[in-house]
């Protein structure tokens, strides 16, 4: 029976060691900017996939994600052998480390509001000088009663 509380502490439990470690333990310079968003782990504990996050240097600047990769790949090994020591479970999760996509969609969606609130504001600039096409009041309005009737 799979229990998923269960699955979640060690989720959180593989985060904290493998942060841990890319900061304290690997050496590997490729590794500095790399911050570990989240980890998954399946029902029967034999598998874990890391998501991780690569910064650039300066803030305008393109990280190098190909060799965080590279480096990631070279250390799972001893990250995995951190694990092991570190949860004290039976069989140690084998680790996949996989980018994680939520700050890209969150720039793209970013972008998009705001060409969208442009939008909004070239519209509304040219519905504020715009006139009706015909009458003002296009409603046809009610007759007046004849005093005589």
């Amino acid at each position: 029976m799979v229990d998923q509380a269960r699955a979640r502490r060690l989720a959180k439990r593989i985060t904290q060691i493998v942060a841990a470690a890319l900061e304290h333990e690997v050496k590997d310079p490729r590794l500095t900017m790399v911050t570990i968003t989240d980890t998954r782990v399946t029902g029967d504990l034999r598998e874990a996939t890391v998501y991780y996050t690569v910064l650039g240097e300066r803030v305008d600047a393109e990280p190098d994600s190909a060799g965080a990769a590279a480096a990631l790949a070279s250390a799972t090994g001893v990250l995995r052998s951190l694990v092991g020591a570190g949860t004290g479970i039976r069989h140690t999760p084998s680790l996949a480390f996989v980018p994680d996509e939520v700050p890209d969609e969150a720039r793209r969606m970013e972008e998009l509001l705001a060409r969208t609130r442009e939008s909004d504001a070239e519209v509304a600039r040219l519905a504020a000088s715009a006139r009706p096409a015909g009458d003002a009041d296009p409603y046809r309005a009610p007759r007046e009663r004849a005093e005589e009737e």
